[in-house]
């Protein structure tokens, strides 16, 4: 946020005499970001200032949460003043509701879409009879919700649907566990963050309950703290989708300057006065080891990125409005030296623009993003390390026969398979026999029944 807000300012064509200001809050829980959220609508914050800023402590927009459950949290109470709230992770689908949460916006899809892909990457592969695990809040319940109500439709059957908390009591996870022993589907939609399926992997791999295929949300595929886990093994082959990754030019320069002089307590800078001592230049990384050096995948960041550029475009409209052409009443432009947060809700409804990377940048009547993601296959990469390689793409702004793609690239199969997994509750019918429902079991289950003298069936 802040290399994107220094790339603003520095800009002599954007923002002409503004220099954009921030605040940071680094909190985590409901109540604190609750609180942070009103800190920042009230205006009154006697943690932070900053001394060259003259104009009202106010914000025109809020940057976050990354989660949805605080981010429907505190969305409602902002949006009844007016305040544009952009979140980079917040997926829930319920937050695309315009009465609740009139004044919020994302750079990321709505988990409607994602429910919808992973709908359509389970038909692909063939798998009709499917196991469901969702985290027990909003963002797991409303994902399964779409995603079995898509995969219905698609004629996909559901064995088992069950859901459960990290933080609940460790009964309903052995609950869980036990469906998933009697169960005969091998495949499993995991919708959840990264906590529930590291507990839920170990929990499987201490009794050894393997032969899987596991299919997974954007919150946990591609979480690079799942090998840390006991039982991560069990997670080898998994698929899922994620955003898009992106680079940001100029960001890992900068990244690595601000990582180096942390790590080593010394400046790169030898004209400036400093508090650190001079970088000798035999500084080594040989022994450091970090995730945080590589910038090469940037998915959330970059949704971040493009958050800062949506309200820098849309305060950039504003400020430039040629009167008589404005958006407000009368073809009003906006009062240039009293800026209220309404009317940049109004220019961010309206903001489109390109980045470098050459992606759109606009919003829906909901405030939702155009829905774009990477099909993901967890793999072992080098050092024992399980990542995340793209083996395919999904873009819903393409017509249906066009939106999924695969790559030629070798997918890695949970279990160690080399051929694609079955899942399906009944095999099809073999030549001279027909499909009879079992009763009280779903369409994809049947049994095989020979045709009756002198018929015969065309369906298998």
């Amino acid at each position: 946020m802040i290399f994107a807000i220094n790339e603003i300012n520095r800009n002599p064509e954007m923002l002409p005499n503004v220099k954009l200001g921030y605040k940071i809050y680094d909190n985590c829980g409901t109540m604190d970001i609750l609180r942070a959220a009103l800190a920042l609508v009230s205006g009154q914050n006697p943690e932070v200032s900053d001394v060259e800023c003259t104009k009202s402590d106010a914000v025109q927009a809020i940057l976050g949460h990354s989660g949805s459950a605080p981010t429907i949290a505190f969305a409602q109470i902002v949006g009844r003043f007016h305040i544009p709230v952009i979140s980079h992770f917040a997926t829930c689908a319920c937050l695309s509701n315009r009465k609740k949460y009139p004044t919020f916006f994302r750079t990321i899809p709505s988990d409607y879409y994602q429910s919808r892909a992973l709908a359509k990457l389970v038909k692909h592969f063939g798998w009709t009879w499917i196991g469901a695990i969702a985290v027990q809040n909003k963002y797991g319940l409303n994902g399964m919700a779409d995603f079995i109500q898509t995969a219905q439709e698609n004629g996909l059957c559901i064995e088992y649907s069950v859901e459960f908390s990290s933080s609940g009591p460790a009964d309903r996870l052995q609950r869980i566990i036990e469906i998933i022993k009697q169960a005969t589907s091998k495949v499993i939609i995991a919708f959840m963050s990264h906590q529930e399926i590291k507990v839920l992997a170990a929990a499987l791999y201490k009794q050894n309950i393997t032969g899987l295929q596991w299919v997974g949300s954007d919150a946990w595929i591609t979480d690079h703290s799942l090998t840390d886990t006991e039982g991560h093994s069990i997670l080898l082959g998994s698929l899922g989708f994620a955003v898009s990754r992106a680079q940001i030019p100029g960001l890992e320069d900068q990244f690595v300057r601000d990582f180096w002089e942390d790590v080593f307590d010394c400046s790169l800078n030898s004209t400036a006065e400093m508090q650190r001592k001079p970088c000798s230049g035999y500084e080594s990384l040989q022994n450091v080891e970090s995730q945080f050096t590589d910038v090469s995948e940037l998915r959330f960041t970059y949704n971040v990125y493009k958050s800062v550029y949506a309200v820098a475009y849309a305060l950039h409209d504003l400020l430039t409005c040629d009167e008589g052409k404005g958006p407000f009443t009368n073809r009003k432009c906006a009062d240039r030296k009293h800026i209220q947060p309404w009317q940049v809700l109004q220019y961010l409804n309206m903001v489109n623009f390109t980045t470098e990377e050459g992606d759109r940048v606009y919003f829906d009547n909901n405030g939702d993003s155009t829905a774009r993601y990477e099909l993901v296959n967890l793999q072992m990469m080098n050092r024992e390390i399980m990542e995340g390689v793209t083996v395919g793409i999904y873009d819903d702004s393409l017509s249906e026969s066009h939106q999924f793609l695969i790559n030629n690239i070798s997918v890695v199969w949970g279990s160690g398979l080399t051929e694609v997994p079955v899942s399906v509750c009944s095999k099809s019918c073999p030549p001279g026999t027909h499909k009879v429902l079992q009763t009280g079991k779903p369409v994809c289950c049947y049994d095989c029944v020979s045709c009756p003298p002198g018929q015969i069936s065309n369906l298998t």
